[in-house]
């Protein structure tokens, strides 16, 4: 009787080392404690809120974009350039600002702006990819919006500029 006892034990035991080595979750704990925390978010807000990223460029821009979330559905999306290089202003063709009400997303392509995801979707990303283990590159994660998601991504090792996958979230209010 004893030796089924010890070849439980010694399996439970082989089991638990064989899933924590082929864990490729970076972050993992911070993660669920975050996402706890965005539940309880999400039920306090209603699931209405909205979230502000920012990000710039070596070459001397800056920008941020705001996410206005209405009972879970993305309905506006705001762009600003925040900084712009003195070398840049004269040629600059790009619009400086705009706003995509929830019937024009996306109509603004190729520019800085953040994709209009919601939280919901942001988590989901950041768990199946942003946070993958890849070898040589480096992965982050923070939590430093009252616990909810403020970075989470990756950067290629030996990379120099502008090399970050993922997202940079400032803010996070509830919709009022």
């Amino acid at each position: 009787m004893n030796i089924k006892i010890y070849i439980i034990l010694l399996i439970t035991i082989c089991a638990t080392f064989y899933s924590c080595d082929n864990n490729d979750f970076e972050h993992e704990s911070n993660f669920k404690k975050s996402y706890k925390k965005w539940s309880e978010f999400k039920a306090k807000s209603n699931n209405s809120y909205e979230y502000t990223t920012e990000s710039s460029s070596w070459v001397g821009l800056a920008w941020k974009t705001i996410i206005t979330v209405n009972k879970g559905e993305v309905v506006q999306r705001s762009f600003k350039y925040t900084y712009i290089a003195n070398e840049l202003k004269e040629n600059f063709g790009e619009e400086l600002e705009w706003v995509e009400n929830k019937e024009e997303l996306n109509t603004h392509k190729n520019t800085g702006a953040s994709a209009p995801l919601t939280l919901d979707e942001i988590y989901l990303k950041a768990e199946q990819d942003w946070l993958q283990k890849r070898k040589g590159f480096t992965t982050y994660f923070e939590a430093k919006n009252d616990g909810l998601i403020s970075l989470c991504g990756f950067i290629p090792e030996n990379c120099m500029d502008d090399c970050f996958t993922g997202i940079s979230i400032k803010q996070i209010e509830i919709l009022e």
